[in-house]
C-alpha cells in the first residue's frame, strides 16, 4: 500500500490519506455516543485532557522527525541532480583541451550519457530501479578517456577523472534516494498513532455534539495533511511531488552537439 501511494499522484494521496480517513474520522463521536452516555463520558474529561496532551505532544514528535527526514532528502536529492549537471558541464569545457579523437569520443559518449539519463533512467527511478543503457553510457565515458590517443595534457585528463569521479557518485546517490529511505516498521507506527490519536478523541464528552464533531475532523485533517507531506516526499523521483532533470537538460542542451 505505501509504496502505491508514495508512487501515486497527488491527488490520490490527498484523496486516499486526507479527505476519506477525515470523514470517516468526523463519524466516530456520533458513533460512540450511540453506545456511550454523555454524562459517562464528560466525567472523565479532566483526567482524558492531560493524558491526550501527552499523547498529542508524543505524535507530534514523531511526525515532525518524519518529515523533516523526508524533506532533507528531498532537498539532498535536488543537490545531487545539481552536482552531476555540474561535472557534466565542466567535462563538456575540459574536453577542448583533448586532442581528435578523443575530444569527441568524450563529447559523443557524454550526451549519450545525459540523454540516456533523461529519457530512461528518470522513468525507472520512479521504480526505484536503475537502467543498462545509462550504466553502459557511464562506461563509454571512462572508456573514451582510457583508450590511447594524443599526448594530452595530464592536468587536464586528471581533472576530468575527478569529474567522472562525482558523476559516478551523484548517480548511485540518486538510485539510492529513489528507493526511499523510510523503513515499513516505521511507516505502521506513524500510521497507527495517527488512528490511536484521533481515535482517542471520540472519547470526550461535550455538550455539542457538532461542535466535537468539527474538532475531530480538524485535528484529523491536519494529522493526514501532515502525513501526505511524508508520503509525497519519501521518493524524491516519484509520486506527486518529484525531481525533474531539468539542470541536466539545460546542460545538454547548451553543450550536446545540435
Amino acid at each position: 500500500m505505501i509504496d502505491f501511494l508514495t508512487t501515486a499522484p497527488l491527488w490520490v494521496e490527498i484523496l486516499l490519506v486526507v479527505i476519506i480517513p477525515t470523514v470517516i474520522a468526523m463519524l466516530g463521536p456520533s458513533l460512540i455516543r450511540r453506545f456511550v452516555q454523555l454524562e459517562h463520558l464528560a466525567i472523565n474529561n479532566e483526567v482524558a485532557g492531560f493524558k491526550f496532551a501527552t499523547i498529542g505532544v508524543t505524535y507530534a514528535v514523531l511526525l515532525a522527525f518524519s518529515i523533516v527526514v523526508v524533506w532533507e532528502k528531498a532537498s539532498d536529492a535536488e543537490s545531487t541532480i545539481e552536482r552531476e549537471a555540474g561535472a557534466a558541464a565542466t567535462i563538456y569545457r575540459l574536453s577542448n583541451g583533448l586532442g581528435e579523437p578523443k575530444r569527441t569520443d568524450l563529447r559523443t559518449a557524454m550526451t549519450r550519457y545525459l540523454s540516456s539519463t533523461i529519457k530512461d533512467e528518470w522513468s525507472t527511478m520512479e521504480h526505484g530501479k536503475s537502467n543498462k543503457p545509462t550504466w553502459e553510457a557511464l562506461g563509454d565515458l571512462y572508456t573514451a578517456m582510457i583508450a590511447p590517443g594524443a599526448a594530452d595534457d595530464v592536468s587536464i585528463k586528471t581533472e576530468i577523472f575527478n569529474q567522472l569521479t562525482v558523476i559516478t557518485q551523484a548517480r548511485r546517490a540518486r538510485l539510492i534516494a529513489a528507493d526511499g529511505i523510510v523503513p515499513g516498521p516505521v511507516w505502521a507506527i506513524v500510521f497507527l498513532c495517527a488512528f490511536l490519536v484521533i481515535g482517542f478523541t471520540f472519547f470526550f464528552g461535550t455538550q455539542n455534539l457538532r461542535a466535537q464533531t468539527l474538532m475531530t475532523g480538524l485535528l484529523a485533517f491536519l494529522i493526514f495533511s501532515e502525513l501526505v507531506i511524508v508520503i509525497a516526499l519519501e521518493r524524491p523521483f516519484a509520486g506527486g511531488i518529484k525531481e525533474a532533470p531539468t539542470p541536466l537538460v539545460h546542460v545538454l542542451q547548451d553543450f550536446a552537439p545540435s
